[in-house]
Protein backbone atom coordinates (compact mmCIF):
# COMPACT_ATOMS: atom_id res chain seq x y z
CA UNK A 1 0.00 0.00 0.00
CA UNK A 2 0.96 3.41 -0.67
CA UNK A 3 0.49 6.85 0.95
CA UNK A 4 1.40 9.76 -0.16
CA UNK A 5 2.79 12.18 2.80
CA UNK A 6 5.18 14.91 3.21
CA UNK A 7 8.01 13.05 3.33
CA UNK A 8 7.25 11.98 0.05
CA UNK A 9 5.49 8.31 -1.11
CA UNK A 10 5.63 5.48 1.70
CA UNK A 11 5.07 2.37 0.75
CA UNK A 12 3.53 -0.13 3.39
CA UNK A 13 3.52 -3.81 3.41
CA UNK A 14 1.57 -5.77 6.41
CA UNK A 15 2.99 -8.92 7.81
CA UNK A 16 0.58 -12.03 8.83
CA UNK A 17 0.71 -13.99 11.37
CA UNK A 18 0.97 -13.90 15.32
CA UNK A 19 4.35 -12.84 15.55
CA UNK A 20 3.96 -9.81 13.37
CA UNK A 21 4.45 -6.40 15.17
CA UNK A 22 1.83 -4.42 16.71
CA UNK A 23 1.94 -0.25 16.92
CA UNK A 24 -0.80 2.36 17.72
CA UNK A 25 0.36 4.32 15.12
CA UNK A 26 0.81 1.68 12.31
CA UNK A 27 -2.33 3.63 10.32
CA UNK A 28 -0.72 6.75 11.12
CA UNK A 29 0.93 7.07 7.42
CA UNK A 30 -2.58 7.08 6.13
CA UNK A 31 -3.63 9.88 8.31
CA UNK A 32 -0.80 12.12 7.52
CA UNK A 33 -1.94 11.19 3.78
CA UNK A 34 -5.96 12.90 5.03
CA UNK A 35 -3.98 15.72 6.79
CA UNK A 36 -1.32 16.50 3.45
CA UNK A 37 -4.25 15.91 0.66
CA UNK A 38 -6.77 18.07 2.96
CA UNK A 39 -4.32 21.30 3.74
CA UNK A 40 -5.23 20.43 7.30
CA UNK A 41 -2.12 19.98 8.89
CA UNK A 42 -0.22 23.05 7.25
CA UNK A 43 -3.42 24.95 7.54
CA UNK A 44 -2.96 24.57 11.35
CA UNK A 45 0.92 25.31 11.16
CA UNK A 46 -0.03 28.12 9.07
CA UNK A 47 -2.68 29.49 11.12
CA UNK A 48 -1.10 29.70 14.98
CA UNK A 49 -0.38 32.38 16.38
CA UNK A 50 2.99 31.62 18.01
CA UNK A 51 6.44 33.14 17.16
CA UNK A 52 9.59 32.56 18.12
CA UNK A 53 12.51 34.78 16.92
CA UNK A 54 15.75 33.11 18.13
CA UNK A 55 17.67 31.54 15.73
CA UNK A 56 17.98 28.01 17.94
CA UNK A 57 14.17 28.14 18.67
CA UNK A 58 12.52 25.03 16.84
CA UNK A 59 10.37 25.56 14.04
CA UNK A 60 6.48 26.29 14.39
CA UNK A 61 6.17 22.94 12.70
CA UNK A 62 8.30 20.77 14.81
CA UNK A 63 6.57 22.06 17.89
CA UNK A 64 3.16 21.56 16.60
CA UNK A 65 3.52 18.09 14.98
CA UNK A 66 5.15 17.14 18.46
CA UNK A 67 1.85 18.09 19.99
CA UNK A 68 -0.12 16.32 17.00
CA UNK A 69 1.95 12.73 17.44
CA UNK A 70 1.76 13.11 21.28
CA UNK A 71 -2.28 13.24 21.14
CA UNK A 72 -2.29 10.55 18.69
CA UNK A 73 -0.55 8.31 20.55
CA UNK A 74 -2.82 9.31 23.40
CA UNK A 75 -0.49 10.82 25.49
CA UNK A 76 -2.51 12.69 28.41
CA UNK A 77 1.14 14.62 29.89
CA UNK A 78 3.94 16.69 28.90
CA UNK A 79 6.48 14.36 30.14
CA UNK A 80 4.92 11.54 27.84
CA UNK A 81 6.48 13.31 24.84
CA UNK A 82 9.46 11.91 25.73
CA UNK A 83 8.61 8.40 24.49
CA UNK A 84 8.33 9.80 20.67
CA UNK A 85 11.74 11.14 20.65
CA UNK A 86 13.10 7.81 19.55
CA UNK A 87 10.59 7.64 16.69
CA UNK A 88 12.97 8.05 13.32
CA UNK A 89 9.86 7.07 11.24
CA UNK A 90 6.76 8.96 11.50
CA UNK A 91 8.00 12.44 12.32
CA UNK A 92 9.03 13.26 8.79
CA UNK A 93 6.50 11.93 7.31
CA UNK A 94 4.74 15.03 8.92
CA UNK A 95 7.34 17.10 7.63
CA UNK A 96 9.26 17.85 10.87
CA UNK A 97 13.22 18.22 11.56
CA UNK A 98 12.88 16.41 14.87
CA UNK A 99 10.77 16.11 17.56
CA UNK A 100 10.69 18.40 20.41
CA UNK A 101 11.22 18.28 23.92
CA UNK A 102 8.31 18.31 26.51
CA UNK A 103 10.25 21.55 27.86
CA UNK A 104 10.15 22.92 24.06
CA UNK A 105 6.38 22.46 23.93
CA UNK A 106 5.14 23.57 27.41
CA UNK A 107 7.61 26.96 26.81
CA UNK A 108 6.06 27.59 23.36
CA UNK A 109 2.36 26.75 24.12
CA UNK A 110 2.92 29.62 27.20
CA UNK A 111 4.03 32.06 24.27
CA UNK A 112 0.71 31.92 22.86
CA UNK A 113 -1.51 34.78 23.84
CA UNK A 114 -4.91 33.50 25.28
CA UNK A 115 -7.52 35.23 22.95
CA UNK A 116 -5.15 34.61 20.03
CA UNK A 117 -4.72 30.90 20.42
CA UNK A 118 -8.84 30.74 21.37
CA UNK A 119 -9.37 32.27 17.80
CA UNK A 120 -6.98 29.87 16.32
CA UNK A 121 -8.51 26.77 17.85
CA UNK A 122 -12.17 27.85 17.25
CA UNK A 123 -11.53 28.70 13.27
CA UNK A 124 -9.47 25.01 13.01
CA UNK A 125 -13.12 23.67 15.42
CA UNK A 126 -14.60 25.59 12.54
CA UNK A 127 -13.57 24.89 9.83
CA UNK A 128 -13.51 21.00 10.23
CA UNK A 129 -17.72 21.11 11.88
CA UNK A 130 -19.28 23.14 9.73
CA UNK A 131 -20.23 20.91 6.94
CA UNK A 132 -21.90 18.90 9.61
CA UNK A 133 -23.79 21.90 11.05
CA UNK A 134 -25.93 22.60 8.48
CA UNK A 135 -29.57 23.77 8.36
CA UNK A 136 -32.17 21.04 10.57
CA UNK A 137 -33.39 18.89 8.01
CA UNK A 138 -30.42 18.79 5.72
CA UNK A 139 -29.04 15.53 4.96
CA UNK A 140 -26.09 14.96 6.92
CA UNK A 141 -27.47 17.95 9.68
CA UNK A 142 -26.78 17.74 13.40
CA UNK A 143 -28.31 19.19 16.30
CA UNK A 144 -28.55 18.80 20.18
CA UNK A 145 -31.70 17.92 21.12
CA UNK A 146 -32.94 18.34 24.49
CA UNK A 147 -30.89 15.08 26.50
CA UNK A 148 -27.46 17.35 25.13
CA UNK A 149 -27.33 14.45 22.75
CA UNK A 150 -26.29 15.20 18.81
CA UNK A 151 -29.07 14.62 17.04
CA UNK A 152 -29.54 14.32 13.26
CA UNK A 153 -32.46 16.34 12.92
CA UNK A 154 -35.46 13.57 14.02
CA UNK A 155 -36.85 11.51 16.95
CA UNK A 156 -37.04 14.32 19.55
CA UNK A 157 -39.63 17.27 19.41
CA UNK A 158 -37.26 19.36 21.31
CA UNK A 159 -34.50 19.17 18.73
CA UNK A 160 -32.36 22.81 18.38
CA UNK A 161 -30.69 23.22 15.25
CA UNK A 162 -26.96 24.87 15.80
CA UNK A 163 -25.85 27.67 13.91
CA UNK A 164 -26.31 27.70 10.53
CA UNK A 165 -24.32 28.57 7.74
CA UNK A 166 -22.77 32.10 8.55
CA UNK A 167 -23.62 32.38 12.16
CA UNK A 168 -20.97 30.05 13.77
Amino acid sequence: MIADTFAGRVHMEWEAGERAAVTPLGQLPFFIEYLKQGGLFDGWVAGCPLSLTSPNAPSKRDILGTVMLSVLAGHRRYAHITTLRCDPVNPPLLGMKKVVSEDAVRRALSKIEAEAGRAWLQEQLDYCTRPLLRARGAPGSLGICCSGDLAGGRGCDHWAALPGPGRL
